[in-house]
């Protein structure tokens, strides 16, 4: 049962794998224990494909052909276990957020409300083209807030991923996509990797909000990083001839996040590529904004995402993103101290859970609302996260996403 999740009486769930990330289980446990299920989930193929790029992290390709929504997953890791374990944990999640077994009701959210506790939808992600309509009738599920227990209905459309199907009416008021879904050893293991990646998003959409002054005031100075995995790994991009520019794009809520630019000396070799990372711990926060960006080259070079079209490859446009990107790594000042940033590190992922919940209630967030996706012929845990007041992503002009209230308050202080 949902109201058995909440933060307050769950029992502690230890870590015992910290090692570039915080797990229950080590990649290899995870792994042995995944693999049995491949075929069950329609996964058919875990491809190596590290090769491709000169960098040498070890980066994996899950596909599973009769997705309903993208049939291939990336993941990545310090090892080659834990890149497997990510790609594999990324299908997963989605193979669950396409099928979702869960009652639902068709019903507005006036009429809904009447009866129901409903989430606040002004404080949700919505979407530029379609406004949303009190009135207007449309798909709901059920959620748990993890503060209160109390259960809460949602817009079915912020949870399913199956692209396959007619939308149903009502569909297109909110931002959907897969942030916030997340896959794990344990439900606490998913919902904390699932929190940080929103958090993360809020705070780059904040942060590109703010323009240039982002650019040349948030700087991470790479020398003050004093962690030895991360020291590793920045070794491991020069040794490439890769350069990096970081930036400590960490909002008011004081949760690490970082969002990295690998730029290659030779242009020829790979387009330049972001990665980004959010963690209670900056150095897991760090890790996996590098180890994105290792990710996002070598799933460039490899060209078998369902969503990367002709125009990603065409001359044209990949001339426009190496000139904006060295126009971003000119600005770069490396301002901030990495040893400066507020560090969380809890024997137990309630712990970090509680910390980071208190943080976001310290700046006005006052939901997680979880979706429990797990399957129990799978025993997967699988969850989607939606945390009411947090922005979406936001990606510059054109982008289907209205600002939220901390979105507008970071553009009226931009004004004259």
């Amino acid at each position: 049962m949902l109201t058995e999740r909440s933060l307050d009486t769950h029992p502690p769930v230890h870590k015992t794998y910290t090692r570039g990330t915080h797990r229950t289980l080590a990649p290899g446990m995870t792994l042995q224990r995944l693999q049995a299920l491949l075929p069950a989930l329609g996964i058919t193929r875990l491809a190596n494909i590290t090769g491709l790029d000169v960098l040498g992290l070890p980066v994996v390709m899950a596909c599973r052909p009769l997705s309903r929504s993208l049939a291939v997953s990336q993941g990545k890791g310090l090892d080659l276990p834990a890149a497997k374990v990510s790609a594999i944990m990324e299908s997963i999640e989605a193979h669950h957020a396409e099928r979702i077994d869960a009652p639902l009701r068709y019903a507005s959210y006036a009429e809904l409300s009447q009866t129901y506790p409903v989430v606040d939808v002004s404080r949700l992600p919505q979407s530029a083209e379609q406004g949303f309509q009190p009135e207007q009738p449309m798909l709901w599920l059920q959620g748990c807030d993890l503060f209160s227990a109390a259960e809460l209905w949602l817009p079915f459309e912020l949870v399913s991923t199956d692209y396959t199907v007619p939308v149903p009416p009502g569909s297109g008021c909110f931002a959907a996509n897969t942030n916030g879904l997340a896959a794990g050893n344990h439900f606490l293991e998913a919902t904390a990797h699932a929190c940080y990646e929103l958090i993360e998003r809020d705070a780059i959409s904040l942060w590109r909000l703010r323009g240039d002054d982002a650019l040349t005031g948030t700087g991470l100075d790479l020398q003050t990083v004093d962690d030895d995995n991360c020291q590793a790994l920045l070794e491991q991009f020069e040794r490439a001839q890769i350069d990096l520019r970081v930036w400590d794009v960490t909002s008011d809520t004081g949760v690490a996040v970082f969002n990295c630019l690998a730029l290659d000396r030779d242009a020829e070799r790979c387009d330049p590529e972001f990665g980004a990372g959010c963690h209670p711990n900056p150095a897991v926060a760090l890790l996996r904004a590098l180890t994105e960006a290792a990710q996002a080259r070598a799933t460039f070079i490899a060209g078998a995402r369902d969503d990367f079209t002709l125009q990603h490859y065409a001359p044209a446009e990949r001339a426009r993103r190496r000139r904006e990107c060295r126009r971003w790594f000119a600005a770069h000042r490396p301002c901030r101290d990495f040893r400066a940033l507020a560090w969380q590190d809890g024997e137990t992922l309630n712990e970090d859970l509680h910390w980071t919940a208190q943080q976001l209630a310290a700046v006005g967030i006052e939901q997680l609302i979880a979706v429990d996706l797990t399957q129990p012929a799978f025993g997967i845990p699988v969850v989607k996260m939606v945390i009411p007041g947090l922005e979406g992503a936001y990606e510059g002009t054109g982008s289907d996403y209205v600002p939220g209230q901390r979105a507008q308050a970071i553009r009226a202080r931009r004004l004259p």
